[in-house]
């Protein structure tokens, strides 16, 4: 299985190098909820975000930097490695970085991407770590602030997060954690914080009303989140299944199996639906 997905990867790793490539430097248009507190101009997105401007918001950038990262990776001899590494050094040097770092050490610019681009950033930097190349190493040890910045406003947010986002899209926690789990399950101490908020917000949940979905922007699995999460969190995890999802051996409910209806692609929030398909592949 594994090695039908890398083969499918590798035939087209090329078209995904080469659009991340172009995501990544194409500032505009540019999306992202900026908090004021006093009159001024608003800076530009590569004064904001020097390392992470591209692909409309910060977090499609971020996912577009992983891209990258793991095509080096996992299919190298396929994907254009010289333009690769000179983008991630550009994106990823020490100065750009600190930026981001300093940015979301404010209180005011946490929220907008927290958890989700969090997540990602979180999954980048354990790509990061995978990659047996010393300027993988170096590009890592720049994306240390952020990291810590990422670790400890999450450590100190979850225990104030008394109840769970469930909805499909960005605000999900499971769904971040589940991205962000490789790098978090080798933190202690985010582990903890993770495995305690989802304990609470999960470890009871049963006969999930998964027929409900999806909504109609969700680009995920509210119940497939969940539970992919807690695939790595709980001991005897077949048997929490079995109660969240009682029927999902039979192939019930169909929603989960059956594809989605893409009514309108061109519609940005309706578009989100192709990624509910995907995500639950």
């Amino acid at each position: 299985m594994f090695g039908a997905v890398i083969e499918g990867l590798a035939e087209r790793a090329d078209s995904y190098a080469r659009v991340a490539l172009a995501n990544i430097e194409r500032e505009f248009p540019h999306s992202e909820g900026l908090h004021q507190t006093e009159p001024g101009s608003v800076p530009r997105p590569r004064e904001l975000h020097p390392a992470f401007y591209g692909s409309l918001d910060w977090h499609s950038c971020v996912e577009m930097h992983w891209v990258l990262v793991r095509l080096l990776r996992l299919v190298p001899e396929r994907v254009p490695v010289d333009e690769i590494r000179a983008a991630l050094e550009k994106h990823l040097s020490a100065d750009a970085l600190a930026v981001e770092a300093r940015f979301y050490a404010e209180p005011d610019h946490q929220s907008g991407e927290r958890p989700y681009g969090w997540g990602w950033a979180l999954r980048l930097a354990w790509e990061l770590s995978e990659l047996d190349d010393p300027a993988a190493a170096r590009w890592a040890a720049n994306m240390q602030p952020l990291v810590d910045v990422i670790v400890e406003g999450l450590t100190a947010w979850l225990p104030k997060l008394t109840y769970p986002v469930r909805y499909g899209i960005h605000a999900n926690p499971a769904f971040a954690f589940a991205i962000g789990f490789p790098f978090i399950e080798k933190e202690p101490r985010l582990l903890e914080s993770v495995k305690e908020a989802a304990f609470r917000w999960f470890l009871e949940d049963a006969d999930y009303a998964a027929e409900l979905e999806p909504s109609a922007f969700d680009f995920l699995s509210p119940a497939l989140a969940e539970a992919h999460l807690m695939a790595s969190l709980v001991d005897d995890f077949p048997a929490w299944l079995g109660r969240f999802l009682p029927g999902i051996a039979d192939g019930r409910p169909a929603t989960l199996f059956e594809p989605v209806e893409v009514s309108d692609p061109n519609d940005g929030h309706i578009a989100h639906l192709h990624a509910h398909n995907l995500s639950r592949r």
